[in-house]
């Protein structure tokens, strides 16, 4: 395993094993988070197309980053390297499609109830900005081992919100459901500190790093938020679209009961 980049050694053993169990843990929070919506009748397949996109490429990056670290850990580093090529590209249409839907959502004034419009507007493409730098990062990284797949781990860190929103009780947790979301992803990470520490005695800096961006991504949400950055934002985001009548900065009104058949 390469050194890292302070000059320190890198920590002392093999940890292929945890990264893919916890590749697989977090592909099994989205599916679950996404399965459970379906099957309680919350989301359906006839949803508009740019959703389905928006699905089907998030969806496959889950599956590209499982496989490689299913191939990092049985040595097909050639098959590693074609597919790390596939991913990096693919980068690019997840932040379209993640961008484009966040909108969409907004103009169309159906932004979820525990979430503050203009907050929801602000949240999703700086979530996405995180995990796209912390990405780049883990490439140009990709000789140091050690730093590469940290990286790459508290990028799909940052990924599992929707995936835990739809499993923990959000309506019960505004007003602060994004960030209790947030807090929850931080887990996986938290759990590789863990995983370092235990193994050789010390966390690997990069666990730092990549806290510190998703923390960092927490603080740059709020402060645009509530500014006038934010408020101007969100404002040429509606214009025009039936989300301007939505009070950006008040919950929305929970749905109702069903009508009586």
């Amino acid at each position: 395993m390469a050194a890292v980049s302070d000059g320190a050694p890198a920590p002392v053993g093999r940890d292929e094993g945890f990264f893919v169990r916890g590749a697989a843990a977090m592909a099994l929070v989205i599916v679950a988070g996404f399965s459970v919506q379906l099957a309680m009748g919350r989301s359906s397949f006839s949803a508009p197309p740019l959703v389905h996109a928006h699905a089907i490429v998030f969806m496959g990056w889950v599956a590209i980053y499982l496989l490689q670290n299913v191939f990092a850990a049985t040595g097909q580093a050639a098959l590693h390297r074609r597919l790390g090529w596939i991913a990096a590209a693919w980068v690019v249409p997840m932040l379209i499609l993640g961008f484009a839907v966040t909108l969409a959502i907004v103009r169309r004034g159906g932004v979820p109830f525990f979430f503050l419009p203009q907050q929801f507007l602000i949240f999703d493409p700086v979530s996405l900005l995180t995990f796209a730098g912390l990405t780049i990062a883990a490439i140009l990284m990709r000789r140091q081992t050690d730093w590469h797949r940290r990286l790459h781990f508290c990028a799909m860190s940052i990924l599992l919100g929707p995936g835990f929103g739809r499993l923990l009780p959000m309506p019960l947790l505004a007003p602060w459901a994004w960030e209790a979301t947030l807090v929850v992803c931080l887990i996986f990470p938290l759990a590789g500190m863990w995983f370092d520490k235990r193994r050789s005695g010390r966390a690997h800096p990069a666990w730092s790093w990549g806290v510190a961006a998703m923390i960092g991504s927490l603080l740059v949400t709020e402060a645009i938020t509530y500014s006038p950055v934010g408020d101007a934002i969100y404002r040429a985001a509606v214009a025009g679209s039936p989300g301007a009548a939505v009070a950006p900065l008040a919950f929305p009104a929970p749905p109702g009961p069903p009508a009586a058949g």
